[in-house]
């Protein structure tokens, strides 16, 4: 379509808009629809995947020391353990902090019933907590701290050292398989929605075709150009699609908007975040991915069955 066709092309489109309603209506709700759900798939994505970089920022590695271990042992240990690989910093901790620290993890009742019980008594060691840059390297650094010598000598449990090790890998590595999950169904979806709403508008522009065979063969014997035949209906299909992804990036900015605020504030320990730069970038893919939508079904549906 050249640029001098441009107003022809409009215009037909216009009217054809008028003609048909009720078929440019079903291609663009096919649209709208379609994009809707794989942005709804994108944006869940994008949120897990949020939820689980928050869960790796606070996976540690705390490791329980005997409390007859020697004080210098154990700074011997600290700064060995600091001169890995990965290893972001290492704290240690008394037995009233993590006393404490069992406090604050339960709930209010359950932890002061818990320490009423003890009679004055603290059963919890001392520790060390190694923070990492790569939480997912903590299965690798926690082995090579329980084959490590010097933590066997100060560890709670000498007699078994890995019992003394904790770090939360379980739940990132859950995590992660409901990501990966999710990712594969939202893949599957794009290619499924994209293929159908491909076929939906090819369908509609064959019609207008159809419709307008007797009016494309006039206008090939006076002369017209393929391009300013092709015009109307590659406008077509382009503004139907593009005005379907647009309907569903109003409808998810709108639902993003409404949504996410209200499952932050009743599930306060998830984190229900999506960047702007995500969310512009998901927008601007969507209607791109329209805009080529209604391009490529014109023109495979011109060139299977207007003979221009």
């Amino acid at each position: 379509m050249v640029p001098s066709n441009f107003t022809y092309s409009l215009r037909e489109c216009g009217h054809h808009f008028k003609r048909n309603w009720s078929t440019v209506l079903g291609a663009v709700v096919t649209i709208f629809l379609s994009l809707f759900i794989i942005g709804v798939f994108a944006i869940a994505s994008e949120v897990v995947n949020n939820m689980v970089g928050t869960v790796e920022d606070k996976v540690t590695i705390q490791a329980f020391l005997s409390d007859d271990a020697d004080q210098a042992t154990v700074e011997a240990l600290e700064e060995e353990i600091k001169s890995w690989d990965n290893v972001q910093s290492v704290e240690y901790r008394s037995k009233d902090e993590n006393l404490e620290q069992y406090r604050s993890s339960m709930s209010q009742r359950n932890a002061e019933d818990a320490v009423v019980a003890l009679d004055g008594e603290n059963p919890i060691p001392a520790s060390i907590v190694i923070k990492l840059y790569d939480s997912s390297q903590v299965e690798s650094t926690a082995q090579r701290l329980i084959e490590d010598e010097t933590f066997q000598s100060v560890c709670d449990t000498p007699d078994d050292p890995s019992s003394d090790v904790q770090y939360g890998r379980d739940t990132v590595e859950k995590l992660f398989s409901v990501t990966n999950i999710i990712r594969i169904v939202a893949i599957v979806l794009v290619v499924l929605l994209t293929f159908v709403a491909f076929v939906f508008i090819n369908n509609t522009i064959r019609l207008a075709i159809s419709a307008r065979r007797r009016e494309i063969a006039i206008m090939r014997l006076v002369g017209a150009s393929n391009s300013f035949i092709r015009g109307p209906f590659m406008m077509e299909g382009t503004l139907e699609a593009l005005i379907g992804a647009i309907l569903a990036v109003i409808a998810l900015a709108a639902g993003m908007s409404y949504v996410l605020p209200r499952l932050s504030n009743s599930l306060q320990f998830l984190t229900f975040y999506v960047a702007p730069t995500f969310e512009y970038a998901l927008f601007g893919f969507l209607i791109l991915l329209g805009i080529v939508i209604g391009m490529l079904s014109s023109a495979i549906a011109m060139r299977r069955y207007l003979k221009v």
